[in-house]
C-alpha cells in the first residue's frame, strides 16, 4: 500500500513527464529514488509513512539548499539556479513552515511547560519543541530561539 504523498509524487511525476517540464521531472525522479533507496536501507524493506517521506523530502530539499550556496560561492551561478529550482519543486511538497510568531509561541509554551530556566536548560527545551516543529522549522532556527527566549 502506498501512502498519500508518495502516491502523489508519483502521479506528479507522469504528469510533469507528459508535459516535458525537465526540472520538476528531474526532481521528482530524485526524490522518489531518494525514499526507494529509504524504504531499502536497513536490515528489512519497508514501506515509508508520511512523516517518514516528509524526512526525506526535507532531506533532500536541505542538500539542494546546501548545493546552491556551496556553487553560489564558487560562482557558477548556473549549477546554483538548477539547485534552487529543484529546491522549490521539493518544497511544494512539505508542509508549511512556521512563521517566526508561531515558532516564538511555540518555545515559550515549552519553556512554561518544563519550568526551564537559563541557558542550562536549553536541551530540556528542545526535547519538548522539537516534536512540535518537526519538519516546519530548522533546527538552527529553533535553537536560536530556545537560546534567545532562555537568556531574557
Amino acid at each position: 500500500m502506498l501512502t498519500m504523498l508518495k502516491e502523489k509524487l508519483q502521479a506528479d511525476l507522469s504528469v510533469a513527464m507528459k508535459a516535458r517540464d525537465e526540472v520538476r521531472t528531474r526532481t521528482l525522479r530524485m526524490a522518489l529514488t531518494a525514499l526507494t533507496n529509504e524504504e531499502v536501507s536497513g536490515k528489512q524493506a519497508r514501506e515509508l509513512s508520511d512523516d517518514e517521506v516528509v524526512k526525506v523530502l526535507q532531506r533532500e530539499a536541505k542538500k539542494r539548499r546546501e548545493a546552491a550556496e556551496a556553487f553560489d560561492g564558487a560562482g557558477r551561478t548556473e549549477q546554483a539556479d538548477a539547485e534552487r529550482a529543484e529546491g522549490t519543486v521539493l518544497e511544494e511538497y512539505l508542509p508549511a513552515p512556521l512563521s517566526d510568531e508561531e515558532l516564538t509561541a511555540l518555545v515559550a509554551d515549552a519553556i512554561a511547560e518544563t519550568g526551564a530556566a537559563g541557558p542550562r536548560a536549553m536541551g530540556q527545551v528542545m526535547k519538548a519543541v522539537t516534536p512540535k516543529v518537526a519538519g516546519r522549522a530548522d533546527g538552527r532556527r529553533v535553537s536560536g530561539e530556545v537560546k534567545r527566549q532562555l537568556a531574557e
